[in-house]
């Protein structure tokens, strides 16, 4: 068999990443991407895109993703191949780290060409040392969905103090029913998993200003919603309730009133996800009219 050579792509050299055949079922082409566009944003960079070459022929492909301006890769989410021993050589070869988002329709596992496709990745993904974490919903609201009217249970305040909102996160991860919650919690504990997401809202580049805490007609403390937007779109960034008013659909609520307050802003579309295991959180989003539009699989 032809020698393979794995390395990062040089400058200049985004059409030798893009040679590689691809039908589009899974991945960042199925929500519309186009690799060249986002490489010339910043998005992608030589350094933390690699490919696996035989005779000069692109046999598998591996993309690091982060926004323009970050230091460093925030997730592998460009990742196919048509030599599977190369893919596997190419994920253990590359110097990068970061969980593994990978794209898909939402009912891929009825389709056998999509699962094919999916079920590649995986399994080359786990062989080079990938453990699959949570599958999740991706859901996008527009107004054709309808503006859901507001409960008016709750009254909303802004919080400027990021101390207030880190106890907060303390609070709702106790019993969180988020994979990657979870996971941090029972590796660093509940502070760092709090911090993490604090970090993970300020890095996003939507005004602070858009945050509110909940709280009942008596004063009482009941969850944060956290309207934002991501390099794209307008999204949920995050919704959750305190464990003591857990149970009285609160959720819906908080999602309703950072619609509202996106739309308010000039949104023409939401995007948003919850893990497939959060029951609550899902019937929250069928409930407010925002519809599945694919599935991500995270692997770390």
């Amino acid at each position: 068999m032809t020698e393979l050579v794995i390395r990062s792509l040089e400058a200049g050299e985004e059409a030798l990443f893009t040679s590689l055949p691809d039908r589009g079922l899974v991945g960042r082409t199925l929500l519309g991407d186009d690799f060249a566009e986002m490489a010339a944003k910043g998005e992608y960079r030589p350094e933390w895109t690699w490919v696996a070459l035989r005779d000069d022929v692109v046999v598998a492909r591996a993309a690091w993703w982060a926004k323009p301006g970050d230091e460093a890769p925030i997730a592998l989410d460009w990742f196919d191949f048509t030599d599977f021993d190369a893919a596997v050589a190419l994920l253990k070869t590359a110097p990068l780290h970061g969980e593994y988002a990978l794209h898909t329709p939402p009912a891929w596992a009825a389709d056998p060409q999509v699962a094919a496709e999916v079920n590649g990745r995986v399994e080359a993904a786990e062989k080079a040392g990938y453990r699959k974490l949570v599958e999740r919903y991706r859901f996008r609201w527009t107004p054709e969905n309808g503006l859901p009217a507001k409960p008016g249970r709750l009254e909303f305040r802004p919080e400027p103090d990021d101390d207030v909102i880190l106890d907060v996160f303390k609070r709702v991860h106790v019993g969180s029913l988020d994979a990657h919650v979870r996971k941090t919690v029972e590796e660093h504990g509940i502070d760092a998993a709090a911090q993490e997401d604090l970090d993970i809202m300020k890095w996003m580049p939507g005004p602070r200003e858009w945050w509110r805490l909940a709280y009942t007609r008596e004063g009482e403390l009941v969850g944060l919603t956290l309207p934002s937007r991501n390099v794209y779109d307008p999204v949920i960034g995050y919704v959750a309730v305190v464990p003591e008013h857990r149970g009285h659909g609160y959720a819906y609520d908080l999602l309703v009133e950072a619609t509202h307050d996106l739309v308010a802003q000039g949104a023409d579309r939401i995007v948003a996800g919850t893990d497939v295991g959060n029951i609550p959180m899902a019937k929250a989003f069928a409930k407010a009219g925002y519809p599945v539009t694919q599935h991500r699989i995270d692997f770390v």
